[in-house]
């Protein structure tokens, strides 16, 4: 007998495509893919997972659907899918290896089951090439610590809007994670173990939780961390050394705390940052050399505090270039503040410094005020200037205007008793001449009446007189 002959055929493309629509599910949609094809039963108001799936399947959509229970081996065996999204539905519990038989998934999208709640250990066994996670809105309490033990190519985890609490214990260890999105999960502290081992991790997100409490050490394995996004919490204080060892971090967000001052050691040694987020906060002041060493900053905020004065030994012995946002903090802009305005006009990386104080400039802008300077070279404060530039006394109008009052008043005193010939001579001379003058020209009648009367009329001028002495000399 002759040898047996094996006969191998291959589809041109269009049979494939065709294969691949001929065995959609019903209710989905299948189209062809580079490398594979896609599945779409998004919206198609399923209630269990379809029973068949195209084998050359890459990706598969069941986005919001009536979802409940994943069985175990829920998809059969699929070795070409990549990327499976469950988002979106009701799901409750998932049996440990559902997801058995995806030797190449790569993405696992089950955000927004909000009664999954729990998670077992081996959950997502079988998934040896799975790189990214989302668990995003499945209102988790918490996770079993080994339920990402299996993962060990996972690069990215999105959990935020959970309920852990805490930094969950399964993240330890995960050498080759690179990003963990963690907010708004109602998380209370980062303990020194929180994130031991996450060597490669680069960015991790903390905002809108409730942290009070970073623990000394941290971030001691988080060596590669560019972004650490901290904004939005409770943080009232951080240890002396919170962020040591992070020397490529770029950027750092603390704002939306209750941090009351800057300490020179918290930024020690962050030579790589660049954007440092300080903003509404409670800080009434900031340490000498706080900045220090961060040459690479390109902008810095502090706006949205309680800062009235800013030093800049706060700079030294470093030199800052970039941006400075300083708005909405009570400025007291006096000879402390004359270094950044020169800063301001000199560089155009600083706007919108508002005074508050001192009261002769308030509601200025720190360009708008003006600084002087003694004649050795000493800066005067705005509101020493006013004093020094203020009237030493009455505008020498007010000193006429009394002088003429007077003369005034006693014209018509001495008008009654004087001839009528004469009185317009006597208002006349009282106009014209000075007090000193007049006095002696008044003489003494006979008559007891007149000499009672010009007696009374000399006394008076001589008040009057020292009245006006007193007001042209002040």
């Amino acid at each position: 007998m002759g040898g047996s002959q094996v006969v191998v055929l291959s589809l041109p493309s269009a049979w494939a495509e065709k294969a691949c629509k001929s065995t959609c599910p019903e209710a989905c949609s299948c189209s062809s893919l580079e490398r594979g094809c896609l599945v779409r039963c998004d919206r198609a108001g399923l209630l269990r997972v379809p029973a068949e799936f195209p084998c050359e399947a890459a990706s598969i959509d069941l986005d919001r659907n009536g979802l409940r229970f994943l069985g175990e081996r829920a998809f059969g065996t699929l070795p070409s899918l990549r990327r499976l999204s469950l988002r979106h539905n009701n799901l409750s519990f998932i049996t440990p290896g559902a997801f058995k038989g995806l030797p190449r998934l790569a993405e696992l999208r089950l955000a927004h089951n909000g009664e999954l709640r729990y998670l077992h250990a081996r959950t997502f066994t079988a998934l040896g090439r799975l790189r990214r996670l989302d668990l995003t809105a499945c209102r988790l309490f918490s996770v079993p610590e080994r339920l990402l033990a299996e993962l060990p190519a996972l690069r990215e985890l999105t959990a935020f809007d959970n309920l852990f609490r805490r930094v969950p214990g399964a993240l330890r260890g995960l050498a080759n994670l690179t990003h963990a999105h963690l907010e708004r999960s109602r998380i209370e502290a980062v303990a020194s173990s929180s994130l031991q081992g996450l060597r490669r991790l680069r960015s991790l997100s903390l905002q809108a939780n409730r942290v009070r409490m970073v623990h000394t050490g941290a971030f001691r394995d988080c060596g590669a961390l560019e972004y650490l996004l901290l904004n939005d919490n409770l943080l009232a204080e951080l240890p002396a050394d919170a962020f040591r060892g992070l020397r490529r971090l770029h950027t750092l967000n603390l704002g939306g705390n209750s941090l009351g001052h800057v300490a020179r050691t918290w930024f020690a040694n962050l030579a790589e940052l660049e954007l440092l987020y300080l903003d509404r906060n409670s800080i009434t002041f900031v340490e000498e050399g706080a900045f220090q060493n961060l040459s690479g900053l390109l902008a810095l905020h502090l706006n949205g505090n309680h800062l009235t004065v800013l030093n800049w030994a706060s700079f030294q012995p470093g030199f800052f270039l970039g941006h400075l946002f300083l708005f909405r903090n009570p400025w007291r802009c006096d000879c402390g503040l004359e270094w950044l305005q020169d800063w301001m006009e000199s560089s155009g990386h600083v706007t919108d410094v508002p005074c508050a104080s001192p009261g002769s400039v308030a509601g200025l802008d720190l360009s708008q005020v003006a600084f002087g300077h003694s004649s050795d070279g000493l800066c005067m404060d705005p509101e020493d200037l006013n004093l020094t530039a203020s009237s030493p006394g009455p505008p020498s109008e007010t000193v006429a205007t009394t002088v003429n009052m007077f003369s005034s008043l006693l014209s018509k005193l001495l008008a009654p008793m004087a001839p009528v010939e004469e009185s317009t001579n006597i208002t006349t001379g009282l106009v014209n001449a000075s007090l000193s003058d007049i006095l002696p020209s008044v003489g003494v009648g006979s008559s007891g009446h007149n000499t009672l009367f010009l007696f009374g009329s000399s006394l008076l001028l001589s008040v009057a007189q020292h009245v006006v002495f007193i007001l042209q000399t002040c």
